[in-house]
């Protein structure tokens, strides 16, 4: 048997050469793999030790090393031994670059994918927008591949600042071809760097309205109020205007009731000042001003105007509703008749009350 792998030759080379370059690059894959196992349980022992995210981040990045790129390693640290000519060495030299890029560039895009991820779970108003995270994250990704595609280009020999040039050109081509996409994806930028809305926030543009379900990179979801999901292109929103009702520190009311003709002046006086005193008690509410307005053609047209401290639109439903009913309550103690609309009603008396006697 040692004599014929020592007689007997494979690619010009002898054959006892190939088996010890087989043993050895079974030997480093598994020297390979063993390091690597024994570096992720030594980081991981020390992560239970320490409070803080770096090393649990390291240990996630590391993870994401591919078995594949440890087999490729040892092959190439085992072909080494053969006696091979000087240019074959040279290639050896540019794939084990390549195959070690590779990995890098994994490693990091994996760094990145994390780093996205912990943004938007944590999101709040102190960290950025979801929108400008994903395409950071986007970014970030197709910055790393392409300096390593150029950096692989240029290690094997190729004129990468003619290559450049030739991708501008291209560039140009491919934007004028793609300019609706990337029009939408500048204006999910500008969504993300001004922030006229974020997910959660009611806003109403056009016909639209509804809460934001989702900023995407080129389209904008909104779940309206009769519950079908709206899907909007990020340019044509933004040429709307965008009412946000979610950021309302305050919400003014404003309204108007009219009474009828026959009412007594005296009567018109006190009724300011009830609606005056019934707000006041009402939490988050603050009165601004009623006033006995005009003389309409068939009523006497009074107008109120208050603030709630709070954009919650059921609340202000409550107290409206509860206001309108604690006007007709004094009125009708009162005995004032709320005008008809369209009715004179003119030369009609109030009806008597008890208390007015």
């Amino acid at each position: 048997m040692h004599q014929w792998l020592l007689n007997h030759t494979f690619l010009n080379l002898p054959s006892y050469q190939w088996v010890i370059a087989g043993v050895l690059t079974l030997l480093y894959f598994f020297l390979l793999l063993s390091a690597w196992k024994l570096l992720i349980v030594k980081l991981k022992s020390w992560a239970v030790k320490t409070q803080n995210g770096i090393d649990d981040l390291v240990i996630d990045v590391l993870l994401a090393t591919q078995k594949w790129i440890f087999a490729l390693m040892a092959l190439l640290l085992g072909i080494r031994y053969l006696t091979l000519p000087e240019k074959w060495l040279d290639r050896l030299d540019h794939v084990t670059f390549i195959v070690i890029g590779l990995q890098v560039a994994i490693w990091v895009t994996k760094g990145i994918t994390l780093w996205a991820n912990s943004q938007l779970l944590t999101r709040d108003g102190d960290v950025p927008n979801p929108v400008i995270t994903t395409m950071l994250s986007w970014i970030f990704k197709a910055t790393i591949w392409s300096i390593l595609l150029l950096t692989i280009l240029a290690n094997v020999g190729v004129n990468i600042t003619a290559f450049v040039a030739s991708l501008g050109i291209g560039g140009v081509a491919v934007a004028l071809a793609v300019q609706n996409i990337l029009s939408d994806l500048f204006a999910s930028l500008s969504i993300g760097l001004d922030k006229p809305f974020v997910i959660g926030d009611f806003i109403i543009f056009g016909d639209v309205m509804g809460n934001v379900e989702r900023v995407g990179l080129k389209t904008t979801h909104i779940r309206s109020l009769n519950g079908e999901q709206v899907v909007c292109s990020n340019t044509e929103l933004l040429k709307n205007t965008i009412r946000n009702y979610k950021r309302m520190s305050q919400r003014r009311i404003a309204f108007t009731f009219g009474v009828s003709y026959a009412t007594e002046p005296d009567q018109l006086e006190r009724i300011p000042e009830i609606i005056k005193q019934y707000l006041k008690k009402v939490e988050n509410a603050r009165f601004d001003r009623a006033h006995f307005k005009a003389f309409g053609n068939t009523s006497l047209e009074f107008e109120v105007v208050y603030f709630l401290n709070t954009d919650d639109f059921n609340l202000y439903m409550d107290v409206q509703q509860s206001l309108n009913l604690s006007i007709m309550r004094e009125l009708k103690s009162l005995g004032v008749q709320f005008a008809l609309p369209g009715i004179s009603l003119v030369g009609l008396h109030p009806i008597p009350n008890e208390s007015l006697r």
